[in-house]
């Protein structure tokens, strides 16, 4: 075995696992396993198993998800950069299904990063309803906002916050919550060798605090009725059957929920949580936790033994890594409720009847509260910048001299240019942060004073004269029929990798296919193979290439 595994970890798993353990260890020899999952906002399964390049077989508990050879580079083929598929460990796909989230939820996926069960949960629920994707950690929401700009995910708002300062302003909101909880890390030890080294860091002791946390806060922003998914990537039962019976010994109004068993799963072992607890070892003193005056409370009659229906993931008996998950269900009747506000209705001024013009006088007067806030933020309320909006205006060389732009007049540049070049009506409330407009998916002083990745979907930006710059997050959105003008590239030529390289391209207007009465100048969806993949902007025979810089080919 190539992989030197900490002794404590070694002697436990023998320990509980008896017979299984040489399967087990032997696993560690064996090559990882890789997949994709298929972006079904994009691209439908059939269709991509129709039109994909690579050699794939179905993973059992993920029906848009494939095992695919690592060596086949998934990475670097242009479906990758149009946003057509996930790369994905094959068990980090369940958690997102057991959550079976329903077009019209609102949804909560609070520990994100780097997007791969958000990117999953958005293509359930098809653009209806609301996404709020968070992380804690700054540095990585910044892979969480470019996975779901890449996906084409129109109703999410990405934060960068605790669960605390979210449930402050999401109380009872959310009728689906995911928590891929911080945990020890162990079932990763074969996939990533850092995983071992991190391991005493990342203590069992450690990460039970979190998670108790974690579930105590999250449990105030389930709707009644609501259903949370806990997973954690680790075998530790301190962290997965005893973390559970502790939160239901807490939060009496939650049950475990079924979870469908794939075959090659197994089920909770609750038996391991309850030796440690009698034998008073275990890595965590929340073993022993009591109620006030009382006993502990996983010494309770019964208190572990709903865990047996939960779901472990073994790498000796499925073709995945490590993962533990359980669903629990509030037991409360669910509430009828209108949608989000903001989800539902098209985004005022989008292939709509524009609002009366703005008084004269700049900022102060902002004219009709029909677009932008709508009631949502009242007209004494300060106008406030997302994270993007911010580093953007410090990126503007001219922005000593330029002042920002009113929200009057981003919000008229943005509405122009969506009934020139999209005419389709896009869904949400047009919200407007710094120099950058923003479709909310959810009523937007909930975000006010929350630290802010994204705001929602991203529709562009305002420049020097009041020039409105559409962003990527728009374009691989966008379907090519919602697009005035658009431009086939082929994955089979040269020309696809130029574009993603960055570079212009030069073609006659009888490429571009136009939208009734629209010219050939101006901004052009490009796709490839007809799948959406950034922007350029033509005129007299040459493609200004628009895709992101940071984004670019590098293969």
């Amino acid at each position: 075995m190539s992989i030197q595994l900490p002794p404590l970890f070694e002697s436990r798993m023998q320990r509980w696992l008896g017979s299984e353990y040489e399967s087990f260890i032997a696993s560690y020899d064996r090559p990882r396993y890789a997949g994709i999952r298929v972006n079904t906002l994009k691209i439908d399964a059939d269709e991509f198993l129709a039109a994909s390049p690579f050699g794939l077989k179905p993973i059992p508990w993920c029906d848009t998800g494939y095992y695919i050879d690592e060596n086949e580079r998934p990475g670097k083929h242009p479906y990758y950069h149009a946003g057509l598929y996930y790369i994905q460990e094959p068990s980090a796909m369940e958690p997102a299904e057991a959550l079976r989230p329903e077009p019209g939820d609102r949804v909560l996926d609070l520990c994100a990063a780097p997007g791969g069960k958000s990117t999953q949960i958005a293509a359930k629920l098809r653009g209806e309803g609301v996404l709020v994707t968070n992380d804690i950690s700054a540095e990585r929401t910044k892979a969480l906002a470019k996975n779901i700009e890449m996906s084409g995910v129109r109703n999410a708002v990405v934060l960068n916050e605790t669960p605390e300062r979210i449930a402050e302003k999401f109380p009872a909101y959310f009728d689906k919550i995911l928590i891929d909880a911080p945990c020890s890390g162990e079932g990763m030890f074969r996939k990533d060798p850092d995983a071992v080294r991190q391991w005493e860091k990342h203590s069992v002791e450690v990460c039970t605090v979190m998670q108790r946390d974690i579930l105590d806060t999250v449990a105030s922003m389930l709707a009644s009725g609501g259903r949370i998914v806990y997973s954690t990537c680790t075998f530790s039962p301190e962290e997965n059957e005893a973390m559970i019976a502790l939160f239901l010994a807490r939060h009496p109004d939650f049950v475990v929920g079924e979870l469908p068993h794939s075959p090659l799963f197994a089920p909770g072992r609750p038996e391991w949580a309850a030796g440690l607890v009698e034998s008073g070892g275990g890595l965590s003193p929340l073993l022993h936790e009591a109620a006030p005056g009382g006993e502990p409370l996983l010494s309770r009659p019964g208190a572990l033994a709903p865990t047996a229906r939960a779901a472990r993931i073994w790498p000796h008996l499925a073709e995945g890594e490590g993962h533990f998950v359980c669903v629990l269900e509030h037991t409360g009747e669910k509430a009828a409720r209108p949608c989000a506000a903001g989800s539902a209705g098209p985004l005022v001024g989008a292939g709509e009847e524009r609002p009366a013009e703005a008084p004269a006088g700049g900022r102060k007067d902002r004219g009709p509260k029909a677009a932008g806030r709508a009631g949502d933020r009242g007209g004494a309320a300060p106008r406030r910048e997302d994270k993007a909006a911010r580093q953007a205006r410090g990126r503007q060389k001219d922005a000593y001299i330029r002042e920002e732009a009113s929200e009057e007049t981003v919000r008229r540049a943005c509405l122009d240019f969506l009934a020139e070049q999209v005419p389709t009506p896009l869904r949400g409330t047009l919200l407007i942060s710094g120099d950058y407009a923003y479709a909310c998916p959810v009523e937007p002083e909930r975000l006010r004073g929350l630290k802010v990745r994204r705001s929602g979907f991203q529709l562009g930006m305002v420049k020097a004269g009041g020039r409105f710059v559409p962003s990527h997050a728009l374009a691989a959105a966008l379907k090519p029929a919602e697009s005035a003008r658009t431009v086939r590239l082929s994955s089979a030529q040269p020309e696809a990798i130029s574009y993603l390289k960055g570079e212009t391209l030069t073609f006659g207007q009888e490429r571009i296919e136009r939208a009734a009465g629209a010219e050939a100048k101006g901004y052009v969806l490009v796709t490839i193979d007809g799948y959406s993949a950034g922007w350029g902007k033509w005129a007299a025979g040459v493609l200004k290439n628009e895709y992101p810089a940071g984004w670019r080919w590098n293969g």
